[in-house]
């Protein structure tokens, strides 16, 4: 029985043409299968499913795709882009409606979501570097919401997780290449991010401390600027390559062959860019042009997870452990993006990652199995959409109950704000406390490792972790 094709209209041409250029995807080689539907974890939320979104551009309804929702809601978390048997990179096209659609005037259905791209850029023109307080403000006042988060602001400002004014940076205007002295060569470029100068310090100084109790030497390049993060690449393409390429090309310019990048969204910004540049030679030479300098690809991108396990080892870890996390049961979770998609991750288990889970047992840890080691907790969503991102953390935290967990550690700024700091506020709508303590795996590694709880900067967490530890014998 002869298979029946898809006529191909004028205007079905005219919106997957658009689409192509826009994207560099093929929708027309879609046949329905609905894995991205099923994957995505926010489709319930959503008044077109993924599927029927792309069924409709196939079918020529580009104007009725880009007035929905959908659209905005989605998260950019790569779980249909990972699981599409066709190979299209789906996360991508929404990207790029998002697009179409700010080019086009068309009124978002979430309009917060307009507001976060508008102010996360224009603080990152502004001083170089997300100023995370301003977009709050911004986006609260926006709202109409002054003082929502109040409580949770306060007390990051007291504990130094959030800064009052920006922190100002400026990418040098031309890169020349330098060889590093033999001295530093087993020295590591430590590209932090926006987020680990402010809501994430604690992070940023467990890390630290490890990584100079394990004798892996971080330098931080002078002058590096925000990857871009969210709003870059819902905004424009050329941008959210531009921004995490030019700090590619001032570790590479530096002499570094490799560079660990702790937060989850700066990597994957910079994976993304040096992907791309590798398949789209345009990209990359716009990029030339405005630095002076012309990337060539030298540099490794690495996790902080694979950084640890790469240059230290679990033997090696195993051995300098002082306090074993002994009857510790443990949920490692990963979040969307450290391993996805794995064709520009590099990540050989994409859907259920161990290397953390690996770090977790060395320290004398009991992991626990769980099916949300990669679910997406709402990313950004935390301040376009507040109700959206608690019903992500809820299934999250349900799941780490579920199975036993005591304490969930991550590797993302992001992941561990909404998982932690969301609790009191999805605990008041559910009207039950979850009290789930949220660390870095840094934080649990540096306690493990006989740091301290200094050096570990276990303050300023919303749900408290102290008595658990103190419990496990972490803490004194």
């Amino acid at each position: 029985m002869r298979r029946k094709t898809m006529t191909l209209t004028a205007e079905t041409k005219t919106a997957a043409g658009q689409i192509r250029e826009k994207s560099g995807e093929n929708i027309l080689l879609c046949y329905q299968c609905k894995k991205c539907t099923l994957g995505c974890p926010l489709s319930s939320e959503m008044d077109l499913k993924p599927n029927q979104l792309i069924r409709l551009l196939q079918l020529g309804r580009l104007d009725r795709v880009l007035e929905s929702k959908a659209i905005w809601l989605c998260a950019s978390c790569q779980t249909c882009t990972t699981r599409c048997p066709a190979s299209i990179d789906i996360a991508r096209v929404m990207d790029s409606l998002k697009m179409l659609a700010q080019e086009r005037g068309v009124e978002s259905k979430l309009p917060s979501s307009i507001d976060f791209i508008n102010a996360g850029l224009r603080s990152m023109k502004s001083s170089g570097r997300m100023h995370e307080l301003s977009l709050m403000l911004e986006m609260n006042l926006k709202a109409g919401k002054p003082f929502r988060d109040a409580g949770m602001g306060l007390k990051m400002l007291k504990t130094g997780r959030l800064r009052l004014l920006p922190e100002r940076s400026r990418s040098l205007k031309k890169l020349k290449r330098k060889e590093r002295p033999a001295t530093e060569a087993d020295t590591i470029a430590y590209y932090p991010g926006c987020s680990l100068h402010a809501s994430g310090s604690e992070y940023d100084k467990s890390f630290k401390a490890v990584a100079e109790a394990l004798g892996i030497k971080l330098v931080e390049p002078r002058g590096w600027t925000c990857c871009g993060s969210t709003p870059a690449h819902w905004k424009s393409h050329e941008l959210a390559t531009d921004m995490p390429l030019k700090n590619l090309s001032l570790i590479e310019a530096e002499g570094h062959k490799a560079v660990t990048v702790p937060c989850a969204m700066c990597f994957s910004r910079l994976k993304h860019a040096a992907h791309d540049v590798g398949e789209n030679p345009e990209l990359k030479r716009g990029v030339t042009e405005k630095t002076g300098y012309e990337y060539a690809g030298q540099v490794e991108i690495q996790n902080a997870v694979d950084t640890i396990l790469k240059r230290v080892g679990l033997d090696v870890i195993s051995g300098k452990v002082r306090k074993p996390a002994t009857g510790l049961k443990v949920a490692c979770y990963y979040g969307c993006l450290l391993t996805r998609p794995p064709e520009v991750t590099g990540a050989e288990h994409p859907e259920y990652p161990v290397g953390m889970d690996h770090l977790m047992q060395a320290l004398g840890a009991t992991t626990v199995d769980w099916s949300y080691k990669t679910e997406c907790c709402g990313g950004s969503m935390s301040v376009i959409d507040t109700n959206t991102c608690l019903n992500m953390v809820k299934r999250i935290l349900d799941e780490a109950k579920a199975v036993g967990a005591d304490i969930i550690v991550t590797a993302c700024p992001m992941c561990h704000s909404n998982l932690d700091a969301r609790q009191p506020a999805l605990g008041q709508r559910e009207g039950q406390s979850y009290e789930v303590p949220i660390l870095y795996f840094t934080q649990l590694l540096a306690l493990a490792l006989g740091l301290g709880e200094k050096k570990a900067d276990l303050e300023g967490h919303m749900v408290e972790a102290k008595p658990l530890l103190r419990e496990k014998g972490l803490l004194a």
